[in-house]
Order: structure tokens, then C-alpha cells, then sequence
């Protein structure tokens, strides 16, 4: 993978202020189709917010619809983009190889695609792949994690959806960490699918076979307050760290009430907002300006010690 260089990520943190109204600017250049996967999700709220805004903003008009996982809802909204005659797509993807036919079905009818947060597994079809640095967060993350709990403990793991290239690599970036500190003893694990109530009912089951855990390490947000919700019911959380993964708005509030020990943000709102500059790019020049196809945006601890610099759903006053 190619990663973004500094100048980037510093021009899309700058573009990260509050937007202006959009309807304001609108200067009629077409429709671009926003497709995220389940705006229940903070994470892919903010995701399909920015993305229109800044489509808006542009003077395009823009819809965001969502697939929630499932390929063959994804399959109709690429469908109906191609109907709608939209100058450029940004997807979330619903599955690594699922999705390869729905993202080719739109290139073949001439429409470019703009892949964010999830990648696909073959390249040369999407204009560009803006993800977060998942194993640079993952590492970050399981470092905090071995400093809040220390390096002898049971612990148990929650890991995202497996049709997610994500989920494989933060749960293979801690056990890169954890693996270097032979005391720490994984007793337990379970796929919660990015879900806080799955994360909830996969934390009650993990917890009666393992009742001593000191530890539990989650790939995302939503899984880990899940976990720390079955925690308190079992008058557990006092004994037990729990670490999160992107940076939501209730994971910030749980680190400062001290029921979270981290976070490790994910800058969404920046790449976002960046694919959908370099869609405007592409569709005025033909060229997105950038080499390459896949480009990695670097993930953010937050602690207890920097947490009061969250100004706005998934971004961190640098």
C-alpha cells in the first residue's frame, strides 16, 4: 500500500473545519451517490455526513444511501447510481470480495468509484482506496492497552466482521504487540460484527466461561461498549480494561468517565471529505492528482490526556 504523505493529511485536517451550508454554493454539477454501510454507526454516520456536505459544498447535488453489509443491497444502489447518471460514487464497501462486481458494474458504465474506510480485494478498478492505517492503529491501540493493564493478565478479544479486510488486520496488529509479552494470556474471543449489542451478548458469554479476565482488547467502538455495558451488569468493569477502536463520540465520553481506558480514532471525517475532493478533481481533470490507488490515513490515540481535544465527531484538535 502507498500512504499518504504529510502534505495531504495536513491540507484534509485543515479542510476539516465546520462546513458552510451547501444548498448555498450549489452551482448544478451533477449528482454524486454516497454509499455507506449503517448509519445507525456514529462512525459511518459522520461518514455519509461529510461526504455530502463537501459534495454539496461543491456545487453537486448528493444522496447517501446505505447497504448495511449486504452485497446485494449494495448491488441495487450502484444500480440506481448508474440510473441517476451520477458523475462519481463514494462507497464504503459491504465486503472485500463481494463487493468487486458491484464496484466493476459501475466503472464499466463510466462512472468512477471513490472507495473509503473498507477496501476491496483487487485493485485497478476504484480511482482510489482511502482507509484508515488500521495496523498503525491497531499497534498504537494494544500498546495503550498493555500499559493500562500490564503485561501479565487474561484477556479475551471482540473482532469485527470477517467479510471486513479490517477486522483481520487490527486483531493481527495487537496480536503483533501482545505476542511480545508472554505473560498475557488470551483465554477467549468472539466475532461481534462491529455491533454493540453483539458486543454485549458476546461479552456475557465470554465472561461466564472466563470469569478472572483482567482484560478486553475490541476492534471497534460499538463492540467494546457493548462489552463494557455486560461488564457493569456483572459488576465487573471496575476490575477489568477495556480498549475501543475509532474514535466515537460516546467511546470519548467513556474514557472521560474512566469506563473506556482508550480510543484510537479514526480521522473518517478527513478522508471523507478527501474523496470526495479528489472525485471533483477526477471529474473536472481526469486525474486525481495522487499516485497510486490505495492510500493510508494515520489513526489517533486518545487518552485520558489528550481527550478534551475532541471537538467534533472524530476529530482531535491537533
Amino acid at each position: 500500500m502507498l500512504k499518504t504523505g504529510k502534505r495531504l493529511l495536513i491540507a484534509a485536517l485543515a479542510l476539516s473545519a465546520p462546513l458552510l451550508a451547501g444548498s448555498a454554493l450549489a452551482q448544478d454539477k451533477g449528482l454524486i451517490s454516497i454509499i455507506v454501510n449503517d448509519p445507525s454507526n456514529p462512525y459511518w454516520l459522520t461518514e455519509g455526513k461529510v461526504a455530502q456536505q463537501t459534495a454539496e459544498e461543491l456545487g453537486y447535488s448528493a444522496n447517501v444511501s446505505a447497504h448495511k453489509g449486504d452485497t446485494n443491497t449494495e448491488s441495487r444502489q450502484i444500480d440506481t447510481a448508474i440510473t441517476n447518471k451520477a458523475k462519481a460514487i463514494i462507497l464504503d464497501p459491504a465486503n472485500a470480495d463481494g463487493s468487486v462486481g458491484a464496484v466493476r458494474k459501475a466503472v464499466d458504465a463510466g462512472i468512477p468509484v471513490f472507495l473509503v474506510n473498507a477496501e476491496i480485494n483487487q485493485q485497478g478498478l476504484a480511482k482510489a482506496q482511502l482507509v484508515s492505517n488500521n495496523a498503525q492503529g491497531a499497534a498504537v491501540g494494544a500498546q495503550q492497552w498493555v500499559q493500562a493493564v500490564g503485561d501479565s493478565a487474561k484477556y479475551v478479544e471482540l473482532k469485527g466482521a470477517p467479510s471486513d479486510n479490517n477486522a483481520a488486520t487490527r486483531s493481527n496488529g495487537y496480536r503483533t504487540v501482545l505476542s511480545q509479552y508472554p505473560d498475557l494470556q488470551k483465554v477467549g474471543e468472539d466475532v461481534a460484527n462491529w455491533d454493540r449489542t453483539q458486543g454485549y451478548n458476546k461479552m456475557q458469554s465470554l465472561l461466564q466461561a472466563n470469569p478472572d479476565i483482567q482484560g478486553v482488547i475490541s476492534g471497534n467502538d460499538e463492540m467494546a461498549l457493548g462489552a463494557i455495558a455486560a461488564l457493569k451488569e456483572a459488576g465487573k468493569l471496575k476490575d477489568v480494561v477495556v480498549g475501543g477502536f475509532d474514535g466515537s463520540p460516546d467511546a470519548v465520553d467513556a474514557v472521560k468517565s474512566g469506563e473506556l481506558a482508550y480510543t484510537v480514532l479514526q480521522p473518517v471525517a478527513i478522508f471523507s471529505k478527501a474523496a470526495v475532493q479528489m472525485a471533483d478533481k477526477y471529474i473536472q481533470t481526469g486525474s486525481t492528482g495522487l499516485k497510486g490507488e490505495k492510500h493510508l490515513f494515520d489513526c489517533i490515540l486518545i487518552t485520558p490526556d489528550n481527550v478534551d481535544k475532541y471537538v467534533s465527531p472524530f476529530v482531535l484538535k491537533q
